[in-house]
């Protein structure tokens, strides 16, 4: 894994969101985008590129761009059901969009609860076009024993799924 693109869109699961994007291995180039509605200041750090949402025309919004894989979490449902139509109007969707069409890993991390029938069919529309729909659940088997516990076992299962090797939670054995 190089070069992971990094989306936080909306308010709520900020906090899990910026904790997996501080976890991501430092050997790994990391672009970050932050949609309005989450309304955070993020701090540029070493090998970190922070992009506006609004800035379409940054270079991972294109397939030339050669991002490992991308992950949305937390993700809105409004940017989820975007990105489920192909609606790419901002650089979050646009970056996602991409990634489909290149065949590229994608996550997407659902924060809505309870989840409607339109969700539902938008997650499966996703999910057989191959994205990863992982939503921030709770693992009981893992034997957590704190809030930050339970969050490692979030994070470490989504870097599972998209390849990124780590340590985060106890492992079945």
């Amino acid at each position: 894994m190089k070069r992971v693109i990094f989306a936080i869109s909306g308010a709520s699961g900020y906090k899990l969101g910026a904790k997996a994007f501080n976890l991501l291995p430092h050997n790994i180039e990391k672009h970050l985008v932050i949609s309005e509605s989450a309304k955070v200041v993020a701090e540029k750090e070493e090998g970190v590129y922070l992009y506006d949402n609004s800035q379409i025309e940054a270079p991972i919004s294109s397939g030339s761009f050669k991002a490992d894989a991308m992950i949305i979490a937390p993700c809105s449902m409004n940017t989820l059901a975007k990105i489920a139509v192909g609606i790419a109007d901002n650089l979050i969707t646009r970056s996602a969009s991409v990634m489909i069409k290149e065949r590229r890993t994608l996550l997407i991390a659902p924060r809505e609860l309870p989840l409607s029938p339109i969700h539902l069919e938008n997650m499966l529309k996703l999910s057989n076009l191959g994205v990863i729909i992982a939503p921030p659940m709770l693992g009981y088997y893992s034997d957590s024993d704190s809030l930050e516990d339970m969050e490692n076992f979030i994070i470490g299962k989504w870097f599972d799924a998209v390849g990124i090797e780590n340590e985060l939670y106890r492992r079945w054995e």
